[in-house]
């Protein structure tokens, strides 16, 4: 009877149903499908929506006594997104059930019950394409609540909200714009947000590291409580999510979300945009929590974590992790109609008239290090230096906003700088700086950019920094240049602006001086053709290509099918039903875990007590098939009675029972080894941490203690120098291994073992196979090969033999395995006959030719007759014996998405050997 395939998560009985996958492990993906109409569930750290609590039981709430103001009434913890206190009602007027009157919310808000919500402060692009998106799609948002301010502008402390006032929240945002919002205690928002997002995070990704030393204790409580508010992220999109629904999650903030959501939800579609500039892998690798970080975005760097990357995206557990670069823009329709405001052209006008014959040099940024504000004020003291004649002539006009996270020591550097550049090239009636350290409103911000002469953006390290593309829709009139640090994430797609390395002084004072002498002709060709783009790749640009290219990539990519999780009732109640039974293992990832190094692979304990019990078993074979030698074999299970051998990927053979050790290659020509050395050589000699390991009819080329991106590169070359030089003329092939390369005789491989040992057993009634890499793929492919002829013809089928070639199917013995040997050997000798010209190795080189062994085909001719008979014999004994299976286990140790021919998986060695003690009675099911 035929095994059914099951999904894993049809198996009641599996043995990862209730598992958790750690951080340190990749979550597994099955089919990822999409409905017809999916609905949008977008994830932002903060919900698009600044949100006020009404009091309206006293005159005075009562929600700002616990932490609102001090003895004076003085506002000590006023939410910044709050310009002015808010008293739209009083209480008299208004009862706790009376609707909030409309006309009471400002521009851009909404009143809603006992809440007013208003459009938050910042990230104005990010809202804007999310918004286009529900335009065609219905769109759910998720995100923390962020601060909840009293009718006052205080903060409401996360203590101090009551279950009504988060019902109504939850209410007034889900009816207003489907909005989900999350509740966080304050010190859980802290820790994540300033503790680990701000104080880990940011600045390693945009390249400062910290300079600190400390017991660890704080980072700690500051990734518990990282990991604690992904989780709750998590949960609340699995409550939200249908199947066939798309999820895009954004940001640093939320870096764990994609695998917490894989172990729940492993068939969904899942978008992440990296909003920051992401790290080189020497930098991303001194982050502690670095392979959690990878996993739980799915976007894993090969550097850090050793998975292969392609050109579309990263191998990761058998699912390709799909990598694009999706310039964010600005919604340039809303920047034109707030630039034309009202109020706009009055404060243009008031700039122009106190500046009035000079030059405009326009900065807005963030008091942030990586903006780069000091690195501009030095690049202009030495513009001012270099050219003395527009000293007088030119002013600096540069806007800093109070960062989240306060920075006294760099706030104080600047007032500095500043300090000193207008008293060396200032004057009563002169001022060359101008610095506003505050937030300034909307129209002051769109008249600055507006009258500017030139835009100065000087970041050191930034992601998609929008104002750049504010200031060009601002120039429309004026066509000002744009001068911009190649280190910004526009600075790629703005080829019209000019372009300056902010820590070269020289230079950019250099560049701003030839952006003042400019033609009208030329800022207006650059000007146009930075406009050109910025109306082109606008926010709902970005948010329309990035979902439609995650559709795509859905619908077009080839994923393969999950291979069902071992069904371990199933395979209890086979193999205890089975009178006869056949168990083979492959050693390294099956028996024991992959180490760094081979030496390192010894047995556990455990696992030879379930395989002694095994063997000792009358009505069990069981073989160890291995590409180890023979000398590690025996000094590691040689212990174990009853257990048979095959070692070096099928070259070499040992009966259960049995002390002697047959060569299957032995009668081959080895000659081509040297040549294969020659090139092994030459990459381990260029490849810091492989080495070679030698075996009587293999050798392996190892790697995995190399730089991981580095040593697949080198494997890949190295395989190319092999196919060219050697493999098309010597009958040899190449296995790609786990971190390896190994060079082995083209007819000496695992599977023929499995057909030999089916062969010989042709009566079993139950079959287990395991093994974890590509040389164990010949395994499976064996057992699929005979399971497919059909069960109805066993008995016919081994009836037959037994009449036709009986001779065959005699028991093992030692003659049986040299005949075998004698017509693999002439079956090699023959295949070498004809081979290709001399290829030279690659010009980098250092390889000298392969030589061409014309000594072979004297060779052949000598053993041609004695060995005609024996293929014959070999021959009949692969199209005839070969017994037909359809009640058999391939066990593959890996993810569910492994492309493999086994018909189970196991995620691990310790759950196959665990599945060895329950058949052994040595471990309780």
């Amino acid at each position: 009877m035929a095994l059914a395939t099951h999904h894993r998560s049809s198996s009641t009985s599996s043995l990862s149903s209730l598992r958790v996958i750690p951080l340190t492990e990749l979550a597994e993906t099955s089919q990822v499908t999409l409905s017809e109409k999916p609905r949008l569930i977008n994830v932002t750290h903060q919900i698009p929506l600044a949100c006020t609590i009404v009091d309206r039981t006293s005159p005075s709430s009562s929600l700002n006594h616990a932490n609102g103001a001090n003895s004076s009434g003085t506002p000590i913890n006023r939410r910044a997104s709050l310009a002015v206190p808010r008293q739209c009602m009083s209480a008299s007027s208004a009862s706790h059930s009376q609707p909030f009157p409309q006309d009471c919310a400002q521009e851009g808000q909404h009143a809603n019950g006992d809440c007013i919500l208003e459009q938050r402060r910042g990230h104005s692009a990010l809202y804007s394409g999310i918004t286009s998106v529900s335009k065609d799609l219905e769109t759910i948002q998720i995100g923390w609540v962020g601060e909840i301010a009293d009718q006052d502008g205080y903060v409401v402390a996360s203590k101090n909200l009551t279950e009504s006032h988060k019902q109504a929240l939850k209410d007034g945002l889900w009816q207003q714009e489907k909005v989900v919002p999350i509740f966080l205690e304050d010190s859980r928002a802290a820790g994540h947000y300033e503790g680990y997002c701000k104080g880990v995070l940011w600045p390693l990704f945009h390249y400062i590291l910290w300079d600190e030393a400390t017991d660890g204790r704080e980072e700690k409580r500051n990734w518990d409580d990282y990991v604690f508010v992904n989780q709750k992220f998590a949960d609340a999109i699995v409550e939200q999510y249908r199947t066939g629904d798309i999820i895009w999650i954004h940001d640093y903030h939320l870096l764990l979300v994609p695998h917490m959501l894989r172990q729940k939800l492993p068939g969904a579609a899942i978008g992440f945009f990296f909003h920051a500039p992401f790290p080189s892998s020497e930098i991303f690798r001194c982050l502690p929590k670095r392979v959690e970080i990878l996993n739980g975005l799915l976007g894993c760097c090969t550097r850090v974590n050793g998975y292969e990357s392609t050109p579309r995206g990263v191998d990761a557990k058998g699912s390709t992790v799909w990598v694009g670069t999706f310039p964010i823009g600005i919604d340039a329709e809303r920047v034109e109609r707030q630039r034309k405001a009202p109020g706009v052209l009055p404060k243009m006008e008031a700039i122009r008239k106190l500046y009035t014959g000079k030059r405009i040099i326009v900065g807005r940024d963030k008091l942030d290090p990586v903006k780069g504000v000091q690195q501009k004020l030095q690049a202009f003291e030495k513009f001012l230096t270099n050219y003395p004649e527009m000293q007088g002539e030119v002013v600096l006009i540069q806007v800093t906003s109070p960062s989240l996270v306060e920075n006294p020591k760099l706030e104080a550097k600047i007032s500095e700088m500043v300090a000193s550049i207008n008293g060396t090239f200032g004057s009563l009636n002169f001022t060359p700086v101008h610095h506003y350290h505050q937030h300034i409103d909307r129209d002051e911000y769109y008249a600055l950019l507006s009258i500017a002469d030139i835009g100065l953006i000087t970041s050191v390290r930034d992601g998609m920094n929008t104002t750049s593309l504010e200031y060009v829709m601002c120039q429309q009139e004026n066509h000002g240049p744009l001068i911009l640090s190649e280190f910004t994430g526009t600075a790629g797609s703005l080829g019209g602006a000019l372009m300056v390395n902010p820590w070269d002084y020289q230079g950019v004072a250099r560049v701003i001086y030839d952006a003042m002498q400019l033609t009208k002709e030329d800022m207006a060709a650059r000007h146009k053709q930075l406009l050109d783009h910025v109306l082109a790749h606008t926010a709902q640009f970005w948010a329309k290509n990035f979902i439609s290219e995650l559709i795509l990539n859905v619908g077009t990519w080839d994923q393969s099918a999950p291979t069902p999780y071992l069904d371990q009732t199933v395979i209890v109640e086979k193999y205890h039903s089975a009178k006869k039974r056949l168990l083979m293992f492959d050693y390294d990832g099956t028996l024991t875990p992959i180490r760094k190094t081979p030496s390192a692979a010894v047995p556990q304990e455990h696992m030879l007590k379930a395989l002694t019990t095994l063997a000792n078993d009358p009505a069990n074979i069981v073989w160890v098939i291995s590409g180890r030698d023979q000398k590690v074999l025996e000094e590691w299970l040689g212990g174990v009675e009853n257990l048979g051998f095959s070692a070096e990927h099928g070259s070499f053979m040992r009966q259960p029972g049995s002390k002697k050790w047959v060569n299957l290659t032995e009668s081959l020509d080895m000659g081509w080894k040297n040549d294969v050395i020659e090139i092994f050589t030459y990459y381990t000699e260029r490849t810091q941490g492989s080495f070679i390991e030698h075996k009587r009819s293999s050798l392996t080329w190892h790697y995995r203690m190399a730089d991981p991106e580095f040593g697949a590169f080198q494997a890949k070359e190295c395989q190319n120098h092999l196919e060219n030089a050697v493999l098309s003329k010597l009958p040899i092939e190449i296995l790609v291994g786990k971190k390896n390369l190994e060079v082995r005789p083209t007819i000496i491989n695992k599977g023929e073992i499995v057909k030999r040992l089916l062969n010989q057993h042709p009566d079993v009634e139950f079959i287990l196979c395991a093994g974890d890499d590509k040389t164990d793929e010949d395994m499976f492919r064996a057992l699929a090969s005979a399971g497919n002829q059909g069960h109805n013809n066993r008995h016919d089928s081994s009836h037959r033999h037994h009449h036709q070639a009986g001779a065959i199917l005699e028991p093992y013995n030692d003659v049986l395995v040299a005949e075998t040997a004698a017509k693999i050997a002439q079956a090699a000798l023959e295949h070498s006959f004809e081979y290709a010209p001399i290829v030279p190795p690659p010009t980098s080189g250092g390889v000298p030719p392969v030589r061409p062994r014309n000594s072979l085909k004297q060779t052949a001719s000598a053993n041609s007759a004695s060995t005609e008979a024996s293929l014959a014999s070999l021959s009949s004994q692969a199209s005839l014996s070969t017994p037909v299976l359809n009640d058999y286990f391939s066990i593959t140790i890996g993810h569910a998405m492994k492309k493999t021919l086994a018909n189970w998986h196991v995620t691990s060695p310790e759950e196959l050997i665990r599945v060895m003690g329950i058949l052994a009675g040595t471990v309780e099911a």
